[in-house]
């Protein structure tokens, strides 16, 4: 045990401390209950429903109403459902109405949204599964490779990324890129690296419908399901979705792209080696990846907070857990990513648009 001087300690700095404290232990506890809600469906039946109290919730779900009382309360205590404060039963827990307000049902039930979140919910409650492999990786230096994580994780992920993907994919960032729209327009071959479910692939494939598309991932699940989204999107005459490495790259593209994938790669480096082989003399590399900073001090804010945690539980285990273990993380900054594809051989490596939540590089022989 460690003990302290307390006549060094700040009492108000000490108060402060236990209170972030109080708030984040609530904020982990929230998270998976969320998620329950989203598995369940009580954030989309309480938005279709209106006010109503748990009884009627629990009736409208077919789940058990005292259960469902506690969730409502523990989601109206962070601001996820809206306390119905001018009911009369407000005073009895089992009367008391809620709804949502049209910016919660936005965020948690509408998957076309830029602002939806319940993928969050789903894949960081993943992550936190591996928390005895991730304790003695510590001691080891080891890894956990991405498919060894739960299938949360996976779908997930893709729903926490897609509505990024579609808010700005084909609107911001390939239009940032030099030449590279007028390209996929008149007819392009693409390859999409890392391309998990296909959302990324799928996206691109609808809005450039004359450009011919392959999706590879090492996680064959994924690819699995790929072929079906692809299938329902109806563009399965223009798509193709194989399992294989991101240094397995078969012919030549035009277009090359890495959706928040080459940080969790062991070897970053060779992946970009492989693109660069296989890209055609005027082709574009395009990587999307994590907002991430060049300093420590630029890093400590709320978004950077989410980001490290991430890639402490999901991209560094990933980055060790092959040879030749480059353990990049999420957190690289533009400097170092830029470096990255120079040392693979690009002569342009620049970071072409910027987004809320995304660093856009281009990459050119």
């Amino acid at each position: 045990m460690t003990t302290t001087d307390t006549s060094v300690l700040d009492a108000d700095r000490l108060e402060e401390l236990l209170h972030q404290v109080i708030t984040d232990v609530g904020a982990a506890m929230t998270v998976p209950l969320a998620l329950v809600g989203d598995r369940l469906g009580l954030f989309t039946e309480l938005a279709e429903g209106g006010p109503m109290n748990a009884g009627q919730l629990a009736e409208r779900t077919g789940l058990d109403a005292r259960y469902v009382q506690e969730w409502l309360l523990a989601m109206a205590t962070t601001g996820y459902v809206t306390h119905d404060g001018s009911s009369d039963s407000s005073s009895d827990p089992a009367r008391t109405r809620y709804h949502m307000s049209p910016e919660q049902a936005e965020a948690f039930t509408n998957s076309e949204s830029p602002a939806y979140v319940a993928g969050a919910f789903q894949n960081l409650t993943a992550a936190t599964r591996i928390i005895d492999r991730l304790t003695e990786a510590f001691r080891t230096g080891e890894g956990v490779g991405w498919h060894e994580h739960h299938e949360d994780l996976f779908l997930g992920t893709e729903r926490f990324f897609r509505p990024s993907y579609l808010a700005n994919l084909t609107s911001t960032w390939i239009p940032a890129l030099s030449g590279v729209e007028d390209k996929l327009r008149t007819g392009a071959r693409v390859a999409d690296v890392g391309c998990g479910l296909g959302a990324s692939t799928i996206i691109m494939a609808k809005e450039y419908p004359k450009s011919e598309f392959v999706g590879i991932d090492y996680h064959g699940p994924s690819i699995v399901l790929a072929q079906h989204r692809a299938t329902e999107a109806d563009v399965a005459d223009r798509v193709s979705f194989r399992t294989a490495g991101a240094t397995d790259l078969d012919g030549s593209f035009d277009f090359i792209t890495f959706f928040d994938c080459l940080h969790d790669m062991p070897d970053p480096v060779g992946a970009l080696r492989a693109a660069y082989s296989a890209l055609a003399d005027n082709g574009t590399v395009m990587l999307v990846e994590p907002m991430s900073w060049d300093s420590v001090e630029e890093t400590l804010n709320p978004l950077g907070r989410l980001l490290v945690g991430a890639s402490t539980w999901i991209c560094l285990p990933s980055g060790l857990s092959a040879e030749p273990a480059y353990g990049l993380g999420n957190q690289a900054g533009p400097t170092r990513t830029c470096e990255l594809g120079r040392e693979a051989g690009f002569g342009v490596a620049r970071e072409a648009v910027a987004t809320d939540f995304n660093r856009v590089y281009e990459l050119r022989k």
